[in-house]
């Protein structure tokens, strides 16, 4: 029984997940892909689900200047998002986002921890848009008049249940099809329509309202600059309206590009994926400045707070209250649907982004490879979440603004060096602009609502100490993905290999005198049992990038200062010796001979130093990871120290 719920959690390795089915996936590169306005739905089961919940909570934070708040909204959108994930989409055309960029800008650690932090803050983005979501889904439910009477009060267990089927879907096996988000977003929507046109009417129909509205807002503010400072101030706490733009860019290979595209130059894909962005950021503007203005006209301020019959589903209330029962019921499940759906889409989103990186890094348990024990972990998580903030929506509203706004500055910041490097002065100025803005406005969500970092900084130690963990347990793996002989190389091997079992003497890699080598030669022929009058190579090896987990080995040949070497480069010294010998075991069909000496010093600031820099002490590293790599001891590189 134990073997078999192991064997079950453990299928589907992750090496998949790039094509895991679900909103985000990557599809195989034999299919064509999909018009850009379709694959702009899946963008909008994220984007265009918040309108569920966003006017009520643009509502509470800004009163009667929730419309005024809204237009700068919409400005930073279309002015500052937008322009930002255009230039994303073109220099991260195959998903990877603004992560992927700013990891191209640091090198060495620095450039995986930033990774590690960012991925925390995109774990607290997609986590809370499962949370908040089916949270927002259970309000509609309870407030519907059909809806039976003992669900009155039970939005933490609703919630709960929703969470419950989201997970069970993915461990049976989540089968996206595109098709259903495209019905989903154009239902949605096209309801949104008939209930903003049929407010509208009511408030042209009914002036006094606006009369009402305006003697408000000029009642609480003396100027419409006051006005504006305030909705300055306050927009911040609008920000979620702008979530979808990361998605956006992740399900770009999605899109079906133009026949003469290439991986190196998607032209057409990149301008599909301009278009889905341009095009989502124009009908939310819309809906956003209508929902707005409707919802802030036609409802009491009393009833979009907690336990109002408002919160949480503004347009919603307007669409029971002026259509019917029987349409505001309609409207209900087709919100309840899409926001479900939004939660599966960062299901899927997170079990294509964290393998995306963490394996590569060595920085993923073995059990990460596995996509079910992934959605346990994540489902776990989010049941934690909406016990923590009770299911409300508003609360857990800041947390989510907080991990949208996080992923923007990143990639306000990502175009800002991008654009700067190719020596666009004027562009660089404009993102630079943009990146100070979404940093206020981050600064100013975290000082009003801290809850989001709070929720990201668990979620950044968390995958900072499984990481690390990891990339020390996997430390003596063998970590070459292919160990290639240039020509001397090949030339220096076979001439050796002639003779005998290949001979080899671990060397520092800096260039060093004839003197030096053959003084090295004596020593360990002195020391270690190096056969008498048998010919050696000199292994020498640099590390470039000690942060890098397996990359390929390329081992060049020379003969210089009248001795024979292989000069390879790798991430660490052990593992990439250990790396060559054992092609050279393959290539020769002898098992070769390396020798070493024992290096000076303390033996736990050596593994710390071959931890982080990639050298400390070889030789038992080497016999280590040869040991784990080769279970058979007759074929199992010779390691000698003296």
């Amino acid at each position: 029984m134990r073997a078999r719920l192991r064997g079950w959690l453990l299928e589907g390795l992750s090496e998949r997940t790039a094509r895991h089915p679900g909103p985000h996936r990557t599809p195989p590169q034999e299919r064509e892909g999909h018009p850009w306005w379709r694959v702009m739905c899946l963008t909008g089961v994220d984007y265009f689900s918040t309108l569920g919940y966003q006017p009520g909570i643009a509502a509470l934070a800004a009163g009667a200047l929730s419309p005024l708040a809204t237009l700068v909204l919409i400005a930073l959108t279309l002015f500052g998002a937008l322009p930002v994930y255009r230039r994303v989409a073109r220099e991260s055309p195959h998903g990877e986002g603004s992560i992927a960029m700013l990891e191209r800008l640091l090198s060495w650690w620095s450039g995986k921890i930033l990774v590690l932090v960012l991925l925390g803050f995109a774990a607290t983005d997609f986590m809370i848009t499962m949370t908040l979501s089916s949270a927002d889904a259970a309000a509609h439910v309870m407030e519907n008049p059909f809806a039976p009477h003992w669900t009155e009060g039970e939005g933490v267990w609703i919630t709960l249940v929703l969470l419950g089927l989201l997970g069970a879907v993915f461990l049976k096996g989540f089968q996206e099809a595109i098709g259903i988000a495209v019905v989903l977003v154009a239902t949605y929507l096209a309801l949104n329509v008939v209930v903003l046109a049929v407010c509208a009417y009511q408030v042209l129909t009914h002036p006094v309202r606006i009369e009402n509205w305006t003697h408000l807002m000029t009642a609480e503010h003396s100027s419409p600059l006051a006005m504006l400072g305030v909705a300055l101030l306050v927009f911040p706490k609008l920000a979620l309206g702008m979530s979808g733009f990361e998605t956006g860019v992740a399900v770009m290979p999605q899109i079906k590009g133009d026949p003469q595209d290439t991986y190196e130059n998607p032209a057409g894909r990149i301008r599909g994926a301009r278009k889905l962005l341009t095009t989502a950021a124009l009908i939310m503007s819309c809906l956003l400045l209508l929902s707005s203005l409707a919802t802030t006209i036609l409802i009491p301020e009393k009833d979009f707070r907690t336990g109002g019959p408002a919160n949480g589903r503004a347009l919603a209330y307007l669409a029971h209250q002026y259509l019917g029962e029987i349409f505001g019921t309609v409207y209900d499940l087709s919100t309840i649907t899409i926001l479900w759906f939004a939660g599966a889409s960062a299901m899927a989103g997170l079990l294509n982004l964290v393998p995306r990186y963490l394996p590569r890094y060595g920085m993923a348990p073995e059990w990460t490879r596995a996509v079910r024990p992934l959605v346990l972990v994540f489902l776990v998580a989010a049941v934690l979440i909406t016990l923590w903030f009770h299911a409300s929506v508003d609360a857990q509203s800041g947390a989510y603004a907080t991990g949208v706004l996080v992923l923007m500055l990143s990639a306000a910041f990502a175009s800002t060096v991008a654009v700067h490097r190719r020596g666009h002065r004027a562009a660089a100025l404009g993102f630079g602009t943009i990146t100070v803005v979404f940093a206020y406005t981050l600064v100013a969500n975290v000082i009003e609502r801290p809850d989001g970092i709070k929720i990201a900084s668990i979620f950044i130690v968390l995958i900072m100490l499984t990481s690390f963990v990891s990339r020390v347990h996997r430390a003596f793996e063998l970590r070459a993905t292919e160990v290639v002989f240039d020509e001397a190389a090949l030339r220096i091997i076979d001439e050796a290999a002639e003779h005998g079992p290949l001979q080899l003497i671990a060397n520092e890699p800096q260039e060093h005198s004839s003197r030096e080598y053959r003084e090295k030669e004596r020593e360990q022929r002195q020391h270690t049992r190096l056969p008498k009058g048998a010919s050696v190579v000199f292994l020498e090896v640099f590390v470039r990038d000690s942060s890098d987990f397996t990359t390929e080995i390329t081992v060049h040949g020379d003969e210089k200062h009248g001795v024979r070497r292989l000069r390879a480069e790798g991430p660490t010294v052990p593992n990439t010796i250990a790396a060559v010998l054992l092609a050279l075991r393959d290539h020769t069909g002898k098992v070769p001979h390396v020798y070493f000496n024992w290096t000076e010093g303390n033996p736990i600031a050596h593994l710390l130093q071959f931890l982080v820099f990639g050298n400390g002490e070889a030789a038992p590293v080497t016999r280590e990871v040869l040991r784990r790599a080769e279970p058979d001891p007759e074929r199992r590189p010779w390691v000698h120290v003296g």
